[in-house]
């Protein structure tokens, strides 16, 4: 018959495990003591062999105390759902540690190149990856909500999740893109160069996003249309295709198409910072994606057609 209490080694003989433990899952928080008795013997009751079955069950599979601990406040599935999770990202990581090892290994010797890749891939793990992405955000977007939005829709893009058995090359891409998302530099040039971008997008108060990917659509079609037809940037037959790409890319940017603009915008292609193309070449290699993707070829192509036209009036 059930009982009220349990001295803590009639706990021990009913559950099967040391007093040791169960004084440990006490002073842990997870198997919180009734009451004691008046020589300060610990006492427990019926509900508390059921916790301890559940407590011990729980850590078999691997659950921490302190999630554990937090039971009063979640349901068991939620708990067990978090431990699914937590070991599907181990799996994940154990899974590409195979793969470089084996990788490494029949390559030959070993080499300190090896060893770093081997060290960084431990290192850098979804909590490192959300937490750089979260400094790289704010600091990038600058206080600016429509930027720091802009950037959040980019944001599992921008640094794609490794393949579960990685090729060399592509964790050797993913570590140079993990660098370059922390380096300030590159953060502080992108803030740079889309300040005033951004400052129009802040003052308009809205952000037309279904507008502005479909000007960028039209204007990908239209120089793409010209690049199939062998329209090189600096030719006669460039010139009109080059006008109807800016006036499109010109209500992209809130502005109006004329002289001023165009030499804005080719100002901007001069100086855009090399860095980013090679961040979005190191998310292809990542991803297994060609490269370069028609978007860049787009912009290079209107790039150079500025280029040509502003060293012709000067």
């Amino acid at each position: 018959m059930a009982r009220e209490t349990y001295t803590i080694g009639e706990l021990s003989r009913l559950s099967g495990l040391p007093v040791k433990t169960i004084r440990f899952y006490s002073d842990a928080g997870v198997l919180p003591e009734r009451e004691r008795t008046s020589a300060g013997y610990r006492l427990y009751g019926e509900a508390d062999v059921a916790r301890l079955e559940l407590v011990r069950t729980l850590r078999e599979i691997g659950v921490g105390l302190a999630t554990i601990r937090s039971l009063g406040d979640r349901d068991l599935r939620q708990v067990l759902d978090l431990h699914l999770r937590t070991v599907e990202t181990q799996l994940r990581n154990l899974q590409r540690t195979r793969a470089v090892l084996r990788a490494t290994l029949e390559r030959g010797d070993p080499t300190e190149e090896d060893l770093r890749r081997l060290n960084a891939l431990g290192r850098i793990g979804a909590a490192e990856r959300e937490a750089l992405m979260d400094s790289f955000v704010a600091e990038v977007g600058g206080g600016n909500i429509a930027r720091e939005r802009w950037l959040e829709c980019l944001r599992e893009a921008m640094i794609p999740e490794l393949p579960a058995e990685p090729a060399i090359e592509q964790l050797d891409a993913w570590l140079e893109l993990v660098e370059l998302l922390s380096d300030d530099d590159y953060r502080a040039s992108l803030r740079r160069q889309s300040d005033e971008f951004w400052d129009r997008r802040e003052k308009a108060g809205k952000l037309d996003a279904a507008g502005w990917d479909e000007a960028n659509a039209a204007v990908a079609e239209l120089v793409q249309r010209a690049i199939d037809a062998g329209v090189e940037p600096g030719t006669s037959e460039a010139g009109p295709v080059l006008g109807r790409a800016v006036a499109l890319l010109a209500t992209v940017h809130s502005a109006e198409d004329g002289p001023e603009f165009r030499r804005a915008l080719a100002r901007g292609y001069e100086e855009h910072d090399p860095r980013a193309e090679r961040h979005w070449e190191l998310v292809a290699t990542v991803t297994g994606t060609p490269w370069p993707p028609p978007q860049t070829i787009v912009h290079r192509w209107i790039a150079r057609a500025l280029g040509v036209r502003a060293r012709s009036v000067s």
